[in-house]
């Protein structure tokens, strides 16, 4: 598994992917904002509003509530980050050359127990993200099609993240 890893970020406990994809910024940017590209590896549907302190609406979801955030920077095709109930998303894309770039999703926790469930979940979206832009079939993390979510958690919380929150859909703590 390409592990995510858990650190603090401005004093608050924080999960962090990095994958480098053989295609430019501007595609990887289409895939985390344009609502149609979301819809094959995000686990929620949005919509938002493209500007810093605009909103975002997550919905769909069949794990959590509709909700709205906020847009905490857009700087197209660089920088993208919301707030999402407690958390906050920050995607960085940096330019390795005119053909490939390296996304770096950041997931700053409300809380630090939710590292492992969190990690689990986005190693799952990313797989589906990196099926999409690829040009393969992706039906989203919470399609047939992609990586089981249990196994991923386990590993994670076998690896020391802190775990313990509660899984939706699971009764129990969740450790």
């Amino acid at each position: 598994m390409d592990r995510g890893s858990y650190f603090e970020y401005n004093g608050r406990p924080a999960v962090r992917f990095q994958r480098t994809y053989p295609h430019p910024a501007e595609r990887l940017w289409a895939a985390v904002t344009d609502p149609a590209e979301l819809a094959h590896w995000f686990p929620s549907t949005v919509r938002m509003d493209s500007h810093e302190g605009g909103k975002i609406e997550f919905s769909g979801d069949p794990n959590l509530e509709a909700s709205t955030g906020t847009l905490l920077a857009y700087d197209p095709p660089r920088r993208l980050a919301y707030t999402w109930g407690g958390d906050e998303l920050h995607f960085e894309i940096e330019p390795v050359d005119d053909r490939s770039c390296t996304l770096t999703l950041i997931n700053v926790l409300e809380a630090e127990n939710t590292a492992a469930r969190n990690a689990a979940g986005w190693t799952v979206c990313l797989a589906e993200l990196g099926k999409h832009v690829s040009g393969a079939t992706a039906e989203g993390p919470h399609g047939e099609s992609a990586e089981p979510w249990r196994p991923l958690y386990e590993e994670y919380v076998a690896a020391g993240m802190p775990a313990g929150a509660p899984i939706p859909g699971v009764s129990g703590d969740g450790s």
